[in-house]
């Protein structure tokens, strides 16, 4: 997707368009957010068929386990310093 932006002068859009679209080109322009309501049950479906698509991430077991007791070391953290916390809320 490309972005472009531009202003409104005299009613009108004007954009530049990118040096890669040759003269001709049919483009599409949309105007206003993405959001404009609930997802409907199409994109709902299309993008639980993706997620569906999805491998499982392979993580090596030495690396899982320094991500472990990494964790572990951040729990133990929060676990000492959480009356700190509690006496001085500004930290």
């Amino acid at each position: 997707m490309t972005t472009v932006r531009t202003v409104i002068h005299d009613r009108r859009i004007v954009v530049p368009a990118p040096e890669e679209l040759p003269d001709g080109t049919a483009v599409i322009l949309t105007i206003g957010a993405d959001d404009d309501g609930p997802t409907s049950p199409a994109e709902i479906a299309r993008v639980l068929a993706a997620m569906g698509k999805l491998q499982p991430l392979e993580i090596p077991d030495r690396v899982e386990a320094d991500l472990d007791a990494w964790e572990r070391k951040l729990n133990q953290h929060g676990i000492d310093h959480a009356d700190k916390a509690l006496e001085d809320p500004r930290r």
